[in-house]
């Protein structure tokens, strides 16, 4: 029984993709290990969205090497579809997989057999427009909730974006499909799926024609048995509609938290982004969402640095952050991608002050956060509990994605507990009661 080992980089839709090839081989007789446990074969799923990104792939490689110089390293994932003859010339790497190849990958490398002779990777990469199939995939195992990829793909051009061309057009899973996956997940005893994708307010389309929706898909995940919360991991303000945000609102299982990629606050650079949508239309969002639920948590990317922004530009995107309801920021600095049109873009924002201009908004993200969370103090919450334990205590995530963190209890793991939200610890996060014994020291 050969052993393989699996090492994710990126978003939460490479997680759910790498735990359903693992379920694939072990379905094949391999043997799941740890990464540092000697396995004979290395699966390293790549992300390309920024720089950093592909250098972190490198260092993997390396990583296995030591561990087996013997090991068989197989690369999959955007920066594998991006760069499939760049990655196969690294020292240790022996097979490279596109998009349209990694769900096959068991069968294309016909036993994971290190070819001596061989001075570079096999490369099995297909052009972009071959990958067209829909595969499903869940996590599990690996996380106290389940990540279940919904939709797959991109239709949405960014000037700074490589994912249309890492992971091809827009397509979906079924909703009778996501529906009986959801019930699989319910049936091994996991409390949370977050839905997942490129573009998951895109769902629906199928062979390139729109056979269901988003709404469609939320209204039957909301009659599923079994599963306690749905979130929703990110969707675009274009595509979150009013009759979704309504909906969510009176749910009985989608959870008050969303995450809208918002990128910048100036309309001028949302147009060089080539975002569909403007500010306006992001602040109607979020005005809809604390109308109907004001203790929902609201996330939102954004990147520093996008060519052509200039320090007015990004002061405008700051304030438009500080003054918007929101609770937490994803900072992402600008990098240049070969191939999309932001390269072409000029002028240039110097590094040192993407940087600076990052730091700010990292800083205003804590503020943000802290906001939040003191907003949320003295509220009863049900807490999702997980399995991580640091210097004896146990964190989870309250319904609108409060951190919480008590003493260790081993009952708690996995579990649902309502609390009541009483402190902000030094590291930022919520310290919580029991609300039976504070009803019966009040009773007393």
């Amino acid at each position: 029984m050969k052993k393989v080992a699996f090492y994710t980089l990126g978003c939460k839709l490479n997680y759910s993709e790498t735990s359903g090839i693992s379920r694939m081989f072990e379905q094949r007789g391999y043997k799941k290990v740890a990464f540092n446990d000697q396995p004979d074969i290395f699966i390293v799923n790549t992300c390309s969205v920024t720089e950093n990104a592909d250098k972190k792939c490198r260092k993997i490689v390396r990583e296995a090497q030591a561990i087996n110089p013997d090991g068989y390293v197989a690369i999959i994932g955007c920066y594998a579809q991006l760069k499939p003859k760049e990655i196969s010339e690294i020292p240790g790497v022996d097979a490279v997989l596109g998009a349209a190849e990694k769900f096959r990958l068991i069968d294309l490398l016909d036993g994971f057999v290190k070819e001596p002779s061989q001075s570079k990777g096999k490369v099995f990469a297909s052009p972009i427009e071959d990958a067209v199939d829909y595969h499903v995939a869940y996590s599990l195992n690996d996380r106290t909730r389940t990540f279940l990829k919904v939709q797959d793909g991109c239709d949405y051009p960014c000037a700074y974006c490589t994912i249309p061309l890492a992971r091809g057009k827009s397509r979906s899973d079924t909703i009778e499909n996501v529906v009986r996956s959801a019930h699989e997940i319910a049936s091994r005893g996991v409390k949370e799926i977050v839905l997942t994708g490129v573009n998951i307010g895109d769902f629906g389309l199928q062979n390139g024609q729109r056979k269901e929706t988003f709404f469609e898909l939320v209204k039957a995940l909301d009659e599923v048995e079994g599963i306690e919360r749905f979130r929703i991991s990110s969707i675009e303000p274009n595509l979150l509609t009013d009759e979704i945000i309504a909906f969510v609102a009176q749910s009985k299982r989608f959870v008050p938290h969303f995450h809208i990629p918002l990128q910048s606050g100036s309309n001028k650079i949302l147009g060089l982004m080539r975002r569909r949508y403007r500010r306006e239309l992001y602040v109607e969002r979020v005005n809809k969402i604390k109308e109907l639920m004001p203790h929902c948590c609201i996330g939102v990317d954004v990147i520093v640095g996008h060519p052509g922004e200039t320090n007015d530009e990004f002061l405008e995107t700051y304030h438009f952050l500080n003054e918007l309801d929101i609770s937490y920021l994803h900072v992402f600095t600008y990098s240049e991608r070969p191939n999309t049109l932001a390269v072409d873009i000029k002028p240039v924002v110097p590094q040192s002050q993407r940087a600076e201009r990052s730091k700010m908004l990292h800083i205003l993200s804590d503020k943000k956060r802290r906001a939040f969370y003191e907003s949320q103090l003295g509220s009863e919450r049900t807490v999702l509990f997980e399995d991580e334990v640091v210097n004896g205590y146990m964190q989870g995530f309250t319904e609108n994605y409060v951190r919480v963190s008590v003493q260790y209890d081993p009952l708690l793991i996995n579990e649902m507990k309502t609390l009541r939200l009483s402190n902000i610890t030094d590291e930022g996060l919520v310290e919580a009661e029991e609300i039976e014994s504070i009803a019966l020291f009040v009773h007393s």
